[in-house]
């Protein structure tokens, strides 16, 4: 967030948009509605089933373009690694990144959508 703040505010507002979309957006709505999911399935919950189909599938969907936020971040740096001018030096939310784009991509691709349906043939 910090990274969208500052380009943000440095004038680069339509990079500071993507940025925050493409790595802060996207990854938290996957995780919200993966367990969503996970809750709703537990709870053994039959309202919904099409909705959370649905969801279901938006986020397989989204998940086709996980790797969207790291090429976004890496062309950021690219663009701004103009060394005399400026520079960026990656810190510790890297790793929290990449676990969070890694994480959320095998969780959706380990989902299994019939679980949906199974409360309702019970």
């Amino acid at each position: 967030m910090g990274g969208v703040v500052f380009l943000y505010t440095s004038g680069s507002w339509p990079l500071a948009l993507i940025v925050l979309i493409a790595s802060v957006m996207v990854p938290l709505g996957k995780l919200v509605a993966l367990g969503y999911l996970l809750i709703s399935v537990q709870s053994g919950s039959i309202k919904s089933n099409r909705e959370r189909t649905r969801l279901f599938r938006m986020v397989e969907v989204i998940g086709c373009w996980s790797m969207l936020d790291v090429f976004v971040d890496t062309f950021t740096v690219a663009l701004v690694q103009l060394q005399p001018l400026m520079s960026v030096r990656p810190g510790p939310g890297v790793v929290f990144f990449a676990a969070v784009v890694v994480l959320t991509m095998i969780a959706a691709s380990t989902f299994d959508p019939r679980l949906i349906w199974d409360a309702e043939t019970e």
